[in-house]
C-alpha cells in the first residue's frame, strides 16, 4: 500500500500555522475560533428553525442588527442575552461547560 507523506491532519496544520498549544499565537487563534463557532451555531440554529434574523430578533426582544453582529462575530454577547436568543428565540436550551 502506498502512503502519501504530504497528507497532514488538521492538528498538524494548526500547529504549523499557529504554534503549539500554550503559545500566544495559538491562544489568539483558539479564542477567535470560539467566537466564530458561537456565531455559526446561532446562525445554523436560526436557519434550521426557518427564521430570518428579523424574526429571531423580535422573538427574543432584540433587533436584527444585533443578531447579525452575533452571527458574524462582530459583537460580544452577554451570556444572559445568548440564553434569551437560544431559549426564547430558538426554543432551545443553552448548555455551557468549563474545562480545566
Amino acid at each position: 500500500m502506498k502512503t502519501n507523506n504530504d497528507i497532514k491532519t488538521l492538528s498538524q496544520i494548526i500547529n504549523e500555522q499557529f504554534g503549539e498549544i500554550g503559545t500566544a499565537e495559538r491562544t489568539a487563534f483558539e479564542e477567535g475560533y470560539e467566537s466564530f463557532k458561537l456565531g455559526t451555531l446561532v446562525h445554523d440554529a436560526r436557519i434550521e428553525k426557518g427564521l430570518t434574523q428579523e424574526q429571531l430578533a423580535v422573538k427574543c426582544g432584540t433587533n436584527k442588527s444585533y443578531i447579525s453582529k452575533v452571527e458574524n462575530n462582530i459583537k460580544d454577547v452577554r451570556i444572559s442575552t445568548l440564553q434569551r436568543i437560544v431559549e426564547v428565540g430558538l426554543g432551545g436550551r443553552l448548555n455551557l461547560s468549563v474545562t480545566l
